[in-house]
């Protein structure tokens, strides 16, 4: 799935610089989102078998995002990054350290420059990455920093052009309609077996699709023993022609259920400009989660949370 997508790092011990470039099969402002939310964040920004979690994150000029890369063991490694320059969806700089749980840093760190553009239908990432100490720099290459940050990046790829694409499989019509989305810490498969038993109705499609339905393919990271038989994605009619849809959000992926955040009313119009009509009224005074923006996947797809905290998915994948 992700070998074709151009990777290139470059290492310039004279300038004390790492220079990365990588291109994403991907809408720009999924990608930008991908690099500057917590939430998305959390979900791949670490090599198997590692999870990321973040403690606090204000992305803006003099913000900070204090963070953790946590083992399977538990062993926490906390860091710093805090936020020197943003053009929005364009470039951002940032500042990074190792630093105590607090965000206090405790070692040299090293200012990390991000340009996004748009080449071709895809998306480039060009990080420059300016050290402090040679010998930190050198450190970190030798300790894998390379497949690290390659890793975490297919991780991206692979996460979200799953979900998405079996999403837009499992739609067979054109037709408009509304779903529920529901989130799990990994119990959605018992949850939509109860539910199942309860409208005595049968999975759309293919039932229940695991994390370890997706497809492989060379340069794809490994899926973790621990979430390999979570449920990635499941439909089912309940009534009235009404679908309940769910994923599992583990927290081995380092994600947080609460309740308010686990439930999404999804939808799905027949053209884009009724999508962008029913978004951009929902959203007003609200908070907007994800822009509408037309996805590589297939869909002109965004979220926002309205005035009132009610949750809100849309998916509109036009009649070609």
């Amino acid at each position: 799935m992700n070998n074709h997508l151009f990777f290139d790092f470059k290492v310039d011990k004279a300038a004390k610089t790492v220079q990365i470039t990588r291109e994403f099969d991907a809408d720009l402002d999924l990608v930008w989102d991908a690099f500057t939310k917590a939430e998305i964040l959390d979900q791949w920004m670490a090599p198997a078998p590692f999870m990321a979690k973040t403690k606090l994150m204000n992305f803006e000029v003099g913000g900070k995002r204090v963070y953790a890369m946590v083992s399977p063991e538990g062993y926490e490694r906390w860091a710093i990054q805090t936020y020197t320059s943003i053009s929005p969806k364009t470039n951002f700089k940032m500042f990074n350290a190792f630093a105590d749980k607090d965000g206090n840093p405790e070692t040299l760190g090293s200012d990390w420059d991000y340009t996004f553009s748009e080449q071709n239908e895809k998306v480039i990432v060009h990080v420059v990455i300016y050290n402090e100490s040679l010998e930190r720099m050198e450190k970190l290459i030798e300790m894998g920093f390379k497949e690290g940050f390659k890793m975490t990046m297919e991780n991206l790829d692979q996460y979200i052009e799953a979900q998405f694409k079996l999403r837009k499989q499992m739609k067979t019509s054109y037709t408009a309609r509304v779903c529920t989305y529901l989130n799990f810490p990994g119990n959605t498969e018992d949850a939509f077996l109860f539910y199942k038993s309860v409208f005595n109705t049968e999975f759309s499609g293919k039932g229940l699709q695991r994390f370890e339905d997706i497809p492989a393919a060379p340069g794809n990271p490994t899926i973790s023993n621990a979430i390999k038989k979570m449920v990635l994605h499941v439909e089912l009619p309940i009534l009235g022609g009404h679908i309940l849809m769910a994923t599992d959000a583990p927290k081995e992926m380092g994600m947080t259920l609460t309740q308010g955040n686990n439930m999404h009313i999804c939808l799905e119009p027949e053209t884009k400009e009724e999508t962008k009509k029913l978004f951009d009224a929902l959203s007003k005074d609200g908070n907007i989660v994800m822009p509408l923006a037309d996805m590589f996947f297939g869909a002109y797809f965004g979220e926002c949370t309205d005035k009132f905290g009610i949750n809100w998915m849309f998916n509109c994948i036009e009649k070609k």
